[in-house]
């Protein structure tokens, strides 16, 4: 009797590879991606990954273990690298807005108030505008830009019309009521004020 054994271990080759994030924040990966040519004496009989899922929180640098097992149940093991990298940017969407100015002839916004549900694939880290403050110079229709970042250092932009609006209409303060003879009057001017500027005519 003639007993075979097949004692030797499958030969685990394993490769490096950098995977992307998809739409959400998410990718699979195989064994077969990992595998960069295994071998056995006999013939390999599966091949499992000990991590094949990433999202947004394993972005960067991941080691995985590639498990490979003969037709004889001999077993052994390699690492590999996977490099997570989130190459989407943000899908800013804006809104145009009307804002009117106060009495100092000046009115402020914020990225809220041009924002209109921007969104990322991961989490959005920050968001700016090129202009925030407006004044009687700025009267109609401006043109400002929202960029926004993800936590990965992805940006993109979208413009929006922000159109100033004065609304205070001046104040006149008449001078007091008087009476006289005279050949010859004064009439003092009227006060006159008002958040932007005013003509008295």
């Amino acid at each position: 009797i003639v007993i075979v054994w097949d004692t030797l271990k499958p030969n685990v080759i394993a490769q490096d590879i950098n995977v992307y994030l998809d739409a959400n924040g998410q990718v699979s990966i195989s064994a077969s991606d990992i595998d960069n040519g295994s071998t056995d004496n006999c013939s390999i009989q599966s091949m499992t990954l000990d991590n094949s899922s990433f999202d947004c929180s394993t972005v960067g640098v991941n080691s995985v273990i590639l498990s490979i097992t003969d037709v004889n149940g001999n077993i052994d093991t390699a690492s590999a690298t996977v490099t997570v990298i989130d190459s989407i940017s943000p899908i800013v969407s804006t809104q145009n807005i009307t804002i009117y100015l106060d009495a100092n002839g000046i009115s402020n916004i914020t990225t809220t108030d041009i924002d209109n549900g921007s969104t990322d694939n991961c989490a959005i880290q920050s968001q700016s505008l090129d202009m925030t403050t407006f004044n009687c110079n700025d009267l109609g229709a401006n043109t400002v830009t929202l960029s926004v970042t993800d936590v990965n250092g992805n940006t993109n932009s979208l413009t929006a019309i922000v159109t100033v609006v004065d609304s205070i209409v001046p104040e006149i303060t008449c001078p007091a009521d008087f009476s006289s003879c005279g050949p010859e009057i004064t009439v003092v001017d009227p006060v006159i004020s008002d958040n932007c500027d005013i003509t008295l005519q």
